[in-house]
């Protein structure tokens, strides 16, 4: 059987998020793994091809991030207090994108993440970051539709 030392849980800090945890801290108990949290911020340099001046995107960027900082800190300490050497993330792209980027290049061996289970146009025009991921991971995905699960 495979060893996971190092489990990816992208979260996008909703209820959703919280719904997977006993699942990314059940896996690390019993891999002996280090968890990595990791939220994504949107870029929003579609922007700056309107009329909007870019020091006020940039500047709107920043406080995003700085804020998911934050909200990320609390969520790691609510929710994986009690394990230590948890690491956390916030980086700024597409998720999809970013997700995998940081497999490579933290050397993960699991990806536990969730899914809003969108469907018909939804999925359409929001497209599926955990789709994209599964598709494109070079490690295993395990992905947990967090609305079938009981906490």
């Amino acid at each position: 059987m495979h060893d996971f030392k190092k489990i990816l849980f992208p979260v996008d800090l909703s209820e959703a998020s919280t719904k997977i945890v006993p699942f990314v801290k059940s896996l690390a108990d019993r891999y002996g793994a280090r968890i990595h949290l990791l939220f994504v911020a949107r870029v929003f340099d579609y922007f700056t091809s309107m009329y909007v001046p870019h020091p006020s995107v940039s500047q709107f960027e920043k406080e995003v991030i700085e804020g998911a900082e934050k909200r990320l800190y609390e969520f790691a300490d609510e929710s994986f207090k009690d394990i230590a050497g948890t690491r956390t993330q916030v980086v700024a792209g597409d998720p999809s994108e970013e997700i995998l980027n940081y497999i490579g290049t933290h050397g993960i061996d699991l990806v536990v993440m969730g899914t809003h289970g969108r469907k018909g146009l939804d999925k359409v025009i929001f497209g599926s970051v955990a789709e994209r991921v599964v598709k494109s991971s070079p490690v295993p995905v395990m992905v947990v539709n967090p609305f079938k699960v009981d906490v």
